[in-house]
């Protein structure tokens, strides 16, 4: 212990411990507040490219959707949609 109390008295040293002691655990932005902000931020940018991945199939869906053999198509494939005189079946794997 009494090799560290020169160390201890340097008014310096002392005061940069203080400091760095109050913004790692004290301040408003501590470390931990850090950390989570950062795995939500990952979290939120997952979702993002999720977003645009579904954004992209949407339009390029809808870019198909404009010649009217497409539109019968998509209606009976993704929508189960049937003409009068018939029935789907849907069959589901599991």
């Amino acid at each position: 212990m009494k090799k560290y109390l020169p160390y201890l008295k340097n008014k310096f040293i002392l005061a940069s411990s203080i400091f760095l002691v109050y913004t790692l655990f004290l301040d408003e932005n501590d470390i931990f507040t850090i950390f989570s902000q950062n795995s939500k931020l990952s979290k939120l940018e997952a979702k993002k490219a999720d977003v645009n991945a579904k954004l992209i199939e949407t339009r390029k869906t809808l870019g198909q959707l404009k010649y009217p053999s497409e539109v019968e198509r998509y209606a009976r494939e993704k929508k189960f949609f049937k003409k009068d005189n018939e029935d789907v079946f849907v069959i589901f794997y599991e």
